[in-house]
């Protein structure tokens, strides 16, 4: 099978790299919350391609049903983080991490 020849680093290098650059732009672009929260989505997306390619790896479909619950919890969490964007933007009329602190009253 083509599977085993590849090997396990080549398998984890492209989730591995997505994983690290959204640890990057969460640690680097902590300005803008937008980024911050595709840093999130691709750090999500990087765990669930491994995931994926664990199950295909094993033959194990088990990674792939779990992928597909994380992709559900993704799209929940970008839906209500750019709600709270957009009612943060209509208050404060910028989106700033330094404003986030007007939220709590």
């Amino acid at each position: 099978m083509v599977l085993e020849t590849i090997g396990v680093i080549n398998f984890i290098s492209l989730p591995l790299f997505l994983f690290l650059l959204g640890v990057w732009g969460l640690f680097v672009l902590r300005r803008n919350l937008i980024m911050i929260l595709i840093s999130i989505e691709l750090m999500l997306l990087g765990v669930n391609l491994a995931f994926i390619f664990f199950s295909v790896f094993l033959d194990d479909i088990a990674g792939q049903i779990f992928s597909l619950f994380i992709l559900t919890v993704a799209g929940g969490e970008s839906a209500i983080g750019l709600a709270i964007l957009v009612a943060f933007y209509r208050l404060q009329g910028v989106i700033s991490v330094d404003y986030v602190s007007f939220l709590k009253s």
